[in-house]
């Protein structure tokens, strides 16, 4: 599968025993995979594997390097951004299909089976579907026994990279380099000082944003009758995440509800 939103190439780790990989293969992971709601999952590392794109009359090989998570997914892959950026290729999720270039500049066209594309839409319904993004921080050291570098991640939270030091700055906490000496951290602490009211906590520190700066609007012809959308369904677990995102956008005054007649 193909995923314009990941950032990275994942292989699960079901499919990296379908196709009898070795696990001395996998060469150990530093950084860390967050799902949507900010757990962690599993990394069992990378590797790179020559991946071979065809369609019966062009082909083409490159070397892919992906990440392997222990998680549940119904596919078996997924290709980031970057690979796709770096293939040249583009997707299509109406038509199914995906089209990148062979050495030659002869145009590979790979087609989804739709039955299969189904199952897999289905059985991601079924399961807790999460969105998977790659967070870049050096290993944690725990001197607890019997606690694992996740449960110690968990705990503590995501962590800035380097040593910091807290400072309070107008009631606010901050945290600043390290590595600054003292006139550079109260030059630091001068400008965010200055400058405070341009930050924001939450969405409810930006409220009456002008419109002429900022404004999402939907083309809409207005001779043409409004079609009632299906309503989509979520997982317990997202479907909170949207609710508790929603009210704080609603809190703020960013959005509002509105009704639109039958």
């Amino acid at each position: 599968m193909r995923s314009c939103g990941v950032g990275c190439d994942v292989m699960f780790w079901s499919t990296f025993n379908k196709v009898q990989l070795s696990s001395n293969q996998l060469r150990p992971y530093t950084g860390c995979l967050y799902r949507f709601v900010g757990d962690q999952v599993e990394v069992r590392g990378y590797l790179e594997l020559r991946t071979t794109f065809m369609d019966g009359s062009a082909s083409r090989t490159d070397n892919i390097r992906y990440l392997v998570v222990n998680a549940h997914s119904a596919y078996n892959i997924l290709l980031g951004r970057p690979t796709l950026n770096r293939l040249r290729a583009v997707a299509s999720t109406r038509h199914m299909k995906m089209k990148l270039p062979d050495l030659s500049e002869k145009v590979i066209v790979i087609k989804s089976d739709q039955q299969e594309a189904k199952r897999c839409y289905e059985n991601n319904l079924k399961a807790k579907r999460r969105v998977f993004m790659v967070v870049e921080h050096p290993p944690i050291e725990d001197d607890r026994v019997g606690v694992s570098r996740a449960e110690s991640t968990r705990e503590r939270g995501p962590e800035p990279v380097g040593n910091v030091v807290e400072r309070q700055i107008r009631g606010k906490t901050f945290k600043l380099g390290k590595s600054l000496d003292q006139e550079e951290q109260d030059r630091v602490a001068g400008v965010i000082a200055r400058h405070l009211d341009a930050f924001a906590w939450s969405a409810s520190n930006m409220p009456g944003i002008d419109s002429n700066f900022l404004c999402h609007r939907l083309t809409m012809d207005p001779k043409v009758w409004p079609v009632h959308q299906r309503k989509r369904k979520f997982n317990e677990e997202r479907r909170l995440v949207v609710q508790e995102e929603t009210k704080k956008l609603l809190n703020a005054g960013h959005i509002r509800e509105i009704q639109y007649p039958e």
